[in-house]
């Protein structure tokens, strides 16, 4: 684990999950750890899990499913069979097997029929959703402060399914702040926290008493999930510390824009979570040399 400092008149320190491991990078490895140990407690040998052509989430499962010895069955969002993206190469160069699926068929992961389907497909095998976005998840992602984090006054999150958030939210210590840059367009971050805290408590109360300290941006997505600007770009470009279009450029670019618009004092001590995800940026021209 390594902190780099983020210049500027305020302590910040970025936490770099991203150099944990070499593959399964950042908040993957936190999010995978309990589901990859709760299929060989099952005695499961094959898992099946989703994302789209540059899914970091896959990316960092295919690694982490083959080091346990299981077999991982990739089910990739829309037709990218005629030109693979260098993720899924990777992910098949770990031996997940891939199955494309139409967008519109993608979008019913959740139901019964998708359900059903998978297991006339595949048979017995175990399902992590995608960005291993469930109570396992959360239980991980309670393992990325640690005891020296305490420190701090407000910690800093981006945010896809809110999973690392609700894990993180669950940990803050008193007086602590967490504050979660959405990387979706259209809000709903708040609740989609909201429901992980609830069904982890199963107390609806007890989780909106959580979220007391919880602090949701929704306007910085910069357009959308994997959207961008040229500005974006450019504070990447710019960063001291690498940065992803996806995630982590959006929270970074978003705290710097917080602090020059004062909404912290000067006895502020702030903690960015970088959680990876660097493998993505393989998918955007206007980042590569």
């Amino acid at each position: 684990m390594e902190y780099s400092r983020w210049p500027g008149d305020i302590e910040v320190m970025v936490k770099r999950l991203d150099k944990i491991h070499p593959v399964v990078s950042g908040n993957k490895l936190f999010k995978l750890k309990y589901n990859i140990e709760n299929a060989h407690s099952k005695g499961l040998k094959r898992v099946v899990t989703f994302g789209g052509a540059w899914s970091n989430h896959l990316h960092a499962a295919a690694y982490a499913v083959k080091e346990a010895g299981l077999q991982m069955i990739a089910i990739v969002r829309g037709d990218h069979s005629v030109q693979e993206s260098d993720m899924i190469r990777d992910i098949r160069a770990q031996g997940a097997e891939v199955h494309y699926v139409s967008r519109l068929f993608y979008a019913e992961k959740e139901t019964e029929e998708f359900k059903m389907w998978l297991i006339e497909r595949f048979g017995e095998v175990y399902v992590i959703p995608e960005g291993g976005a469930n109570y396992l998840g959360v239980n991980g992602c309670m393992e990325i402060l640690d005891a020296e984090d305490k420190r701090y006054t407000d910690i800093f999150c981006a945010a896809g399914t809110g999973t690392m958030a609700a894990g993180i939210a669950l940990t803050l210590s008193e007086g602590q702040r967490l504050h979660v840059i959405s990387a979706l367009k259209g809000g709903g971050m708040k609740e989609e926290i909201t429901r992980k805290l609830e069904y982890f408590f199963m107390d609806r109360d007890a989780a909106k008493e959580q979220m007391e300290n919880v602090l949701v941006y929704d306007n910085h997505h910069r357009g959308g999930y994997a959207k961008y600007d040229p500005e974006l770009i450019q504070f990447i470009a710019h960063s001291e510390i690498p940065l992803d279009f996806v995630y982590t450029g959006k929270m970074m670019m978003a705290l710097e824009g917080l602090i020059e618009e004062g909404h912290f004092s000067q006895r502020s001590r702030i903690l960015a979570i970088h959680s990876g995800g660097l493998q993505g940026n393989r998918g955007l021209s206007a980042l590569k040399p």
